[in-house]
């Protein structure tokens, strides 16, 4: 597949404190990104060997890709292959170059960045998690669960001093001292980004809807299952997947986990900080 060179105005997407450059001449491409990643986006000059990525974006009119194409993620050396019916990427992780084509649609955009963001997380110990996460009193807390366990709920009866990181897709990125989680722009059924902050974790709650508030302590081997259950990753490389099995056996061991059944009122805040 060939990309015509359209090197033009160059934007940085961060997010969980890594920039993204993308490089594009049309302008209603800019005008998508500044609407759709608020408090992400800068444009500001980002320099090529500050990002951690770097991508060449080519516009195709609309309607000519097949959109009901599922999503194959690949690796050919260093060259990484990502393909769903509304995109075709390209990326060598050696250069951190490569190029993006796609129709003016920002879902193909946002889930492309979820892809490369789990790729460059899972080297370095890190993972995108479906779970809300919110910061209170300095420290972030996790709410992970698949679809329906409540993760909007929780995050909708959450304190007003709390900040909102997520109520979908949570990053998680190791410190010295533990781990970190960043807000991101990936919403779920609140509608609503994140805020672009960070806190280290102080704990992380697997969610389950009940008849009343509850926690319960959670063995690790259970915590393990239920977290790679709920982490984000779409590339069957064995050396990747290899990464992220052990990014979730550290995470577990370095970070306290519990069991919340929970009814949907705001007093369930009172079991979590």
């Amino acid at each position: 597949m060939r990309f015509p060179n359209q090197i033009a105005t160059n934007v940085a997407i961060q997010i969980g404190g890594i920039p993204i450059l993308l490089r594009c001449a049309a302008p209603e491409f800019v005008e998508m990104v500044q609407a759709r990643y608020a408090g992400f986006f800068s444009e500001e000059d980002c320099a090529p060997d500050e990002a951690i990525a770097q991508f060449d974006i080519e516009l195709l009119p609309a309607g000519e890709m097949q959109n009901d194409e599922e999503v194959q993620v690949w690796c050919d050396r260093d060259l990484w292959h990502l393909r769903r019916g509304d995109f075709w990427v390209e990326w060598d992780s050696k250069s951190r170059a490569g190029r993006i084509r796609q129709e003016l649609n920002p879902y193909a955009l946002n889930s492309v960045l979820r892809i490369v963001h789990s790729l460059i997380l899972a080297r370095e110990g890190g993972f995108l998690l479906h779970a809300a996460s919110v910061i209170k009193d300095g420290h972030a807390f996790l709410f992970a669960g698949v679809s329906g366990a409540g993760k909007t709920t929780i995050a909708r009866l959450a304190p007003p001093d709390t900040i909102l990181l997520t109520d979908e897709i949570s990053y998680v990125r190791p410190t010295n001292a533990g781990y970190t989680a960043w807000g991101t722009p990936f919403s779920g059924e609140l509608g609503r980004i994140g805020e672009n902050a960070s806190a280290p974790i102080q704990t992380i709650f697997f969610l389950q809807q009940g008849s009343e508030n509850r926690l319960e302590a959670v063995d690790s081997v259970t915590a393990v299952r239920r977290l790679l259950r709920n982490i984000l990753f779409f590339s069957d490389q064995s050396t990747e997947v290899g990464m992220v099995f052990e990014s979730a056996c550290e995470f577990i061991k370095r970070v306290p986990v519990r069991q919340l059944t929970f009814v949907p009122d705001v007093s369930v805040w009172e079991l979590v900080a």
